[in-house]
């Protein structure tokens, strides 16, 4: 049977699609190409897995955004990154969170949408 074996893409409107990408691009480091988006290997070195997750329609899980989807990316070291996100300016959560999946905080993106950094465990 056919069946979907990972996550192809995140797909989503943005008012300035350059300025954002330029963004993610000198704030969390993600290798955008020429054609405006990221592409990520998956790595059998590296910790980690890329879920899809629909969640119930009145979630406040992205609160404070009002974006109707929240982005997850994983890091290799969450404070570090944390605290050069703080020194940039960017709106950080002073909440970090640890369990058995690893830690997690989490950062708004210019227009509103809340971002989960994951450092997975181990």
């Amino acid at each position: 049977m056919a069946k979907v074996i990972g996550l192809g893409g995140i797909f989503f409107k943005s008012r300035d699609p350059k300025a954002l990408g330029e963004w993610y691009a000198q704030h969390l480091g993600l290798p955008v190409d020429k054609w405006g988006g990221a592409r990520f290997d998956e790595d059998a070195a590296r910790p980690g897995y890329t879920l899809w997750s629909p969640f119930a329609a009145d979630t406040n899980h992205f609160a404070p955004s009002t974006q109707p989807y929240m982005l997850n990316f994983r890091v290799d070291d969450l404070d570090g990154l944390l605290a050069t996100l703080r020194a940039a300016g960017v709106s950080v959560d002073e909440r970090v969170e640890q369990g058995e999946y690893g830690r997690f905080g989490w950062i708004m993106d210019p227009e509103g949408t809340r971002i989960e950094l994951w450092q997975p465990p181990g």
